[in-house]
């Protein structure tokens, strides 16, 4: 998760903590592969996201088998009668043929696969120190939380095994951790110079790309994402500009069984969905 370093000086500890700060990122980057890989806890939830061409509303829904997404509004506009049934369509076709499903829990697989290496990767890749404290806030751990602040930038001994690691030799910021559960807020980062990456693709990326990603304390030990930030530009094959920009927040977050199937999820979507075009009152929560 990252944005550009803030230059306003902020308090520090007047005495470190007692916990040296590589002990603490690894306990919390342990924790965090921990609850990715064992999910004891599911949602449905919204979220908006807004690029340089898209201004999209969406209602996810997550079941043991994939994530289910379906469009909701269009540039704060709710969907028509016939994009309705265009989103219905295209979610029975990936209820009617298993291959679509495949298709998407490979994707799924191979994403969370590529920032569970970047999450494992960030004790070896960078040197750490204490940096102060921040206050937590409804989207940023909890309200009134305490976090501690750790500053990063990249570790000169540490050699990427891959080229999707490669990003982190060049990257420096923040980060904002709970250490009484030992989970991150927020990660902050900002590119100091140009770097290779390899995610599926070949190319670079330029100084000055900048990543945030923050995440709140649903109930105690269960945690969600809030905001996702992505500014970078660069080359793709060396031929293809990227400029990329996304603003992504997650809100209204409801519990749903972890043994639900797709096609349950599917039904709730549509089902919400419906809900929504009908104008009914909307269930509240995180």
């Amino acid at each position: 998760m990252a944005v550009a370093i803030s230059a306003i000086s902020l308090p520090v500890f007047a005495q470190q903590p007692d916990l040296p700060v590589n002990v603490l990122v690894r306990r919390v980057v342990d924790n965090e592969l921990a609850a990715a890989n064992k999910k004891t806890h599911r949602f449905m939830f919204r979220s908006h996201r807004v690029t340089s061409n898209l201004d999209q509303e969406k209602l996810y829904i997550d079941t043991k088998e994939a994530m289910a997404g379906m469009v909701t509004a269009w540039n704060s506009q709710p969907l028509t009668p016939e994009l309705r049934k265009a989103e219905n369509d295209r979610l029975n076709r990936m209820l009617s043929d298993p291959e679509e499903l495949r298709h998407k829990q490979k994707q799924e697989s191979e994403n969370a696969d590529r920032i569970q290496r970047i999450i494992r990767a960030m004790p070896q890749a960078f040197l750490f120190e204490y940096d102060g404290t921040e206050t937590g806030t409804a989207s940023v751990g909890r309200p009134g939380m305490e976090l501690l602040r750790v500053k990063f930038r990249p570790n000169p001994k540490y050699e990427p095994p891959t080229r999707v690691e490669q990003v982190l030799t060049g990257m420096q910021g923040t980060v904002l951790v709970d250490s009484k559960s030992a989970r991150f807020a927020r990660i902050d980062g900002t590119l100091f110079r140009d770097v290779a990456f390899g995610w599926g693709i070949l190319g670079h990326l330029d100084k000055g790309g900048q990543l945030r990603a923050e995440q709140a304390e649903y109930s105690p030990g269960v945690w969600v994402p809030s905001s996702m930030s992505l500014r970078f530009t660069g080359k793709l094959l060396v031929f293809k500009s990227l400029n990329y920009k996304s603003e992504e927040s997650f809100h209204d977050f409801r519990p749903v069984s972890p043994d639900l199937t797709f096609a349950q999820g599917i039904e709730m979507l549509k089902k919400e969905n419906s809900a929504l075009a009908e104008n009914l009152p909307a269930k509240t929560g995180y």
